[in-house]
């Protein structure tokens, strides 16, 4: 079986779900799928150092250099206009999938409203190539608010139909599917989670986190680690722990943003009185991540819209509670094995939360306990992968009757 992955991006900066994909690729292969992906060269405001237009071996483990997956690289328009650089147009990528896409049996496509996954599902349409789309939350309430008319249009006029003739379309979470709903898509689909590899154990990682950052050894470490952005809710975060700078604690922020928005996070630091006791790292990889991870003792995502949380996931791997919103996807997983605080996104209920927290050191540490062990025993990519080849192959028994395999 040959499978073909398109992303926009599969640039570190994007976040979870780009390193998704090339851990999902990977994790196919070791099954025995034919694997690659197709993408862009695109890293946020730059460009990737890769070959291009020619597969690559590319590297997915910093700490394990044989750990690839082939990738094609193609080159993305730059202009200096951010909102055509953003939508990552590529003439080459184009081409190739027109003398390519009959090559393989299925696409895998990741993202809508980008130039890549709307021209590769526009094509396999008509080489009639049967593709599944993941969304990547893109269909989520929040999502379709941001950019509200641009997106409206783009939906009814292109994506709508793109969709509709998928052959499946790829959830991550429950909620993420229920949302979609509303759009009255008659596409079959499937929920399939993230899956993960389970970190090395860092030799005593806390003293590690201590020195790196120069802490105190008696104060709880909370920690945020994700893009920063306005959706992240990073904000709430703030203003809770502005209400409790009697109770000690440091605070360390691990993510990278617009420069502006990076300046107005410290300038709420500032008028909270946390400055002298929080720590922004910037973008974190490798080593220092699970440094960071498993010498913290919470960790927080109180987003507007997480269509699964793949950062939730990598802190509960390392045996970190959380503390999240409803709208984050991983949330039912959390609330029902009591894994962290499921509460909205409001600074009083983040700032109550946190007090539970505090008050009650062993109950989180229990909670990062169980946490891990749902991770090892539901989440592992060799699990997900096998369910994702059933995707592609599907029983007639159990499948809506429309659905053809790959």
């Amino acid at each position: 079986m040959k499978i073909l992955h398109i992303i926009p991006s599969i640039s570190p900066l994007r976040g979870g779900p780009s390193q998704a994909v090339l851990e999902m690729v990977w994790a196919l292969r070791q099954q025995g799928v034919e694997a690659a992906i197709a993408t862009t060269n695109d890293d946020g405001n730059h460009q990737l150092d890769v070959p291009l237009n020619r597969l690559v071996d590319y590297p997915i483990d910093a700490q394990d250099p044989h750990k690839t997956v082939p990738v094609w690289f193609f080159p993305r328009f730059s202009p200096n206009i951010n909102a055509v650089r953003e939508f990552s147009i590529s003439s080459a990528l184009t081409a190739w999938l027109w003398q390519n896409i009959a090559k393989y049996d299925c696409l895998h496509i990741h993202a809508i409203f980008s130039y890549a996954s709307t021209m590769a599902m526009t094509i396999a349409r008509s080489r009639h190539v049967p593709y599944v789309i993941r969304p990547l939350g893109q269909l989520c309430h929040w999502s379709l608010q941001q950019s509200q008319r641009k997106k409206h249009y783009y939906l009814q006029l292109i994506e709508r139909e793109n969709l509709q003739q998928a052959q499946a379309i790829h959830f991550t979470a429950l909620q993420e599917q229920q949302e979609a709903a509303t759009l009255g898509l008659s596409t079959p689909s499937f929920i399939l989670p993230h899956g993960l590899n389970m970190p090395q154990s860092v030799t005593e990682p806390k003293a590690q986190l201590q020195e790196w950052l120069g802490l105190p050894t008696n104060q709880p470490i909370l920690l945020f680690l994700s893009r920063l952005h306005p959706k992240k809710g990073i904000e709430a975060l703030i203003s809770a722990l502005g209400h409790l700078t009697e109770q000690p604690f440091q605070l360390v922020i691990a993510g990278q943003g617009e420069a502006a928005y990076e300046q107005q996070i410290q300038q709420q630091l500032a008028v909270n009185n946390l400055s002298d006791r929080s720590h922004l790292v910037g973008f974190v990889t490798g080593e220092r991540k699970q440094i960071l991870l498993q010498g913290s003792d919470l960790f927080a995502l109180p987003s507007y819209s997480e269509n699964f949380g793949i950062a939730v996931l990598e802190a509960m791997a390392a045996g970190l509670p959380s503390l999240i919103t409803p709208d984050v996807g991983l949330a039912p997983i959390v609330a029902q094995h009591d894994l962290g605080w499921v509460v909205d996104q409001d600074p009083v209920a983040i700032t109550g939360a946190l007090l539970s927290f505090f008050q009650h050191p062993d109950r989180a540490k229990a909670m990062g306990c169980r946490a891990a062990t749902i991770v090892k025993s539901q989440f592992t990519w060799a699990q997900i992968a096998q369910q994702l080849i059933d995707q592609y192959n599907p029983q007639p028994t159990l499948t809506n009757s429309s659905y053809q395999p790959c």
